[in-house]
């Protein structure tokens, strides 16, 4: 015999009982995703608003609805969410045999979100403070979310392109010495960096950093035991750090993380949730855009043209856009 509890507060009592067994990131990560399912009950009143009047159709619905705005990815860690949210529900009688009737979206091999949330950012900047802090990929992962340097013009970086009292980084094509820049001497520029940035830097280059130098006598910023390190090198420390299983020990895409092959180093990019350089760059691009920095500023600074930034970086959907536009008007 179900009970009639509202949805809100079955998934009020839900976190409460998992708090305890799940890390802040994963509590964090179910606590949103409800909170999305709930707003999304509330918006009609034909929608249900007690546990016992989930169904399989409204679940369908529910998928269908917010598939509009997110990738198979994002939708598939939704969905996850929500059927362990109603299985958990069907445990302690309040809805009978509708979690196993939800068909999850089909992740193909090599298909992920290609975009890294702001969250998702800041929980990576969080673990690398904790347990990597002042390591070479501690500087990589920072200096490419806050800045959205290209890899190839990270791996161009020499500790003399850094200015510590002046907080930025000198950005020089250097073909000569076999550190072009992908858009040539126009893509020339200084960019500044956060006071707290160049703390992480300044750590790293005293304490961390090898020193090396490359064959043209320069000492990279990234080195590697031969010199400079490699392109390939560079992006298998984005793609392994941005496993989720990484920064939060949970696999959000429901696998065992012992048997995940996705866990071998050269096999991180199988994981649905990595991210690769590119999407790294996309990614900081569109949290600079959410911030509502204007697009001449995030041009000059990213190195990517107005148009090119509209067309193939601007990942926002229509909805967060409305919404930032509401911020910066105070329309609320």
């Amino acid at each position: 015999m179900t009970r009639t509890i509202q949805i809100a507060d079955a998934i009020e009592r839900y976190l409460k009982e998992r708090k305890p067994d799940v890390s802040d990131s994963t509590l964090y990560n179910h606590s949103s995703q409800l909170n999305q399912f709930i707003e999304w009950c509330e918006a009609d009143e034909e929608r249900p608003t007690e546990v016992e009047d989930i169904d399989s159709w409204g679940v369908s619905q529910f998928k269908l609805d917010r598939r509009e705005d997110l990738s198979d990815a994002s939708i598939y860690n939704q969905m996850s969410v929500l059927r362990t949210f109603l299985k958990w529900c069907e445990g302690r009688d309040l809805m009978e045999n509708v979690s196993e009737g939800i068909v999850m979206p089909t992740i193909e091999d090599g298909a992920r979100d290609t975009l890294l949330s702001s969250d998702k950012g800041a929980e990576i900047m969080q673990y690398l403070r904790t347990y990597e802090y002042a390591s070479l990929r501690h500087v990589l992962f920072t200096l490419m979310w806050t800045t959205g340097i290209r890899v190839g013009t990270a791996r161009g970086l020499n500790v003399g392109d850094y200015n510590s009292d002046e907080m930025y980084i000198d950005v020089v094509h250097r073909p000569e010495e076999g550190t072009p820049l992908k858009n040539k001497r126009p893509a020339e520029r200084q960019i500044a960096l956060h006071e707290w940035v160049c703390v992480i830097i300044d750590d790293y280059i005293e304490g961390k950093r090898k020193d090396i130098v490359d064959d043209y006598d320069r000492q990279p910023l990234f080195p590697s035991s031969q010199g400079r390190a490699h392109r390939t090198t560079l992006r298998k420390k984005i793609t392994t750090l941005t496993r989720p299983c990484v920064y939060t020990n949970e696999c959000p895409h429901n696998r065992e993380i012992d048997d995940c092959e996705a866990t071998k180093y050269n096999s991180a990019s199988k994981c649905p949730g990595s991210v690769s350089p590119h999407p790294l760059r996309r990614s900081a691009i569109t949290n600079f855009l959410n911030e509502g920095h204007s697009k001449e500023v995030i041009s000059e600074r990213m190195d990517v043209s107005p148009d090119v930034l509209e067309k193939h970086y601007d990942a926002r959907s229509e909805s967060e856009k409305r919404e930032l536009r509401r911020e910066i008007l105070d329309l609320d």
